[in-house]
């Protein structure tokens, strides 16, 4: 059994490598919860949504959010009558926030996604890290705002000071899952916004450190492959680099994966991680998404 931690963009690309090499049943995707939120009145789980619209095959692939192909019928209508979104929900993409803005009536969160990803067909288990709502602010040079004002709205534009988010309980399986996976995957996901919530939830980094553990970088030479992690991360104190990366992750790390041009950086990595492996991490096609899921899986293949 292997659980992956994942945001939204980088780590749903490896995880359409990971299914084409082991069995979905044995994948467990453990996902941030921190940029979930209301609007038009239902509940949008963005990190959720593409990680299960990536397992079920149904994923836009040219945004990494929403499903392919689909229509903005209700979307243009609103904006036409006078109000406007902050975020694109397309039509078939709103009937599951709909849905799961009804099930939250009845259950808590964590079922309310097996339920939909069981309706998908997805053999895969998907845990949110936490049942509770989260929270997230980002803290700009002139005002806090939340996250999907200064990602959608402002376009990434302001300059960060810092990133604030709410503490919250474990969901129910999270730390059993990831006491019983023969690895845990963190994927190449923003390592503040996407993976630090995850890591720090109370009982996370115990469990870490007894599990055997592997990350991907997510920078690339000092650019981010997508997303703002590179304001976050100086936000935060981090250089902006895969070393910087193994300085959030290094307590716990048993293998770190970072891009063949990072090279000259290995032997510092080597510093606080003993085992570091360079091979292609941009995962532009699927035969890439294939490769480096292979070079992650290494020896339990």
């Amino acid at each position: 059994m292997i659980s992956i931690l994942s945001g939204g963009t980088g780590t749903p690309k490896l995880i359409q490598g990971i299914v084409q090499i082991i069995d979905p049943e044995y994948i467990n995707v453990i996902v941030n919860t921190v940029e979930n939120t209301y609007i038009s009145g239902n509940y949008i789980a963005p990190d959720i949504d593409t990680v299960m619209y990536t397992l079920a095959g149904m994923i836009n692939e040219e945004t990494w959010y929403g499903i392919h192909n689909d229509t903005f019928i209700t979307h243009e209508t609103l904006k036409k009558i006078g109000y406007n979104e902050i975020l694109r929900i397309g039509d078939k993409d709103r009937a599951f926030k709909i849905q799961k803005t009804l099930l939250m009536d009845k259950y808590p969160f964590s079922k309310v996604v097996d339920i939909q990803r069981k309706n998908l067909g997805i053999k895969s288990k998907i845990i949110p890290m936490s049942d509770d709502q989260s929270d997230i602010k980002i803290i700009t040079d002139n005002r806090e705002m939340s996250f999907h004002k200064f990602l959608v709205e402002e376009k990434g534009n302001p300059e960060v000071e810092d990133i604030i988010y709410n503490e919250v309980i474990p969901s129910t399986n999270l730390i059993s899952t990831i006491e019983s996976s023969d690895m845990v995957i963190i994927g190449p996901s923003n390592p503040i916004t996407s993976i630090g919530p995850i890591i720090s939830i109370e009982g996370v980094k115990k469990a870490l450190k007894k599990a055997y553990v592997v990350a991907i970088s997510p920078i690339i030479g000092d650019r981010p492959v997508s997303g703002p992690a590179a304001k976050f991360m100086n936000a935060k104190g981090f250089e902006v680099s895969c070393t910087g990366v193994a300085t959030i992750y290094h307590e716990f790390l048993d293998r770190f994966i970072i891009d063949t041009i990072d090279e000259g950086s290995k032997k510092k990595i080597e510093k606080l991680i003993s085992e570091v492996m360079t091979t292609n991490t941009n995962m532009k096609t699927m035969d890439d998404k294939v490769m480096l899921a292979r070079s992650v899986l290494g020896e339990i293949l």
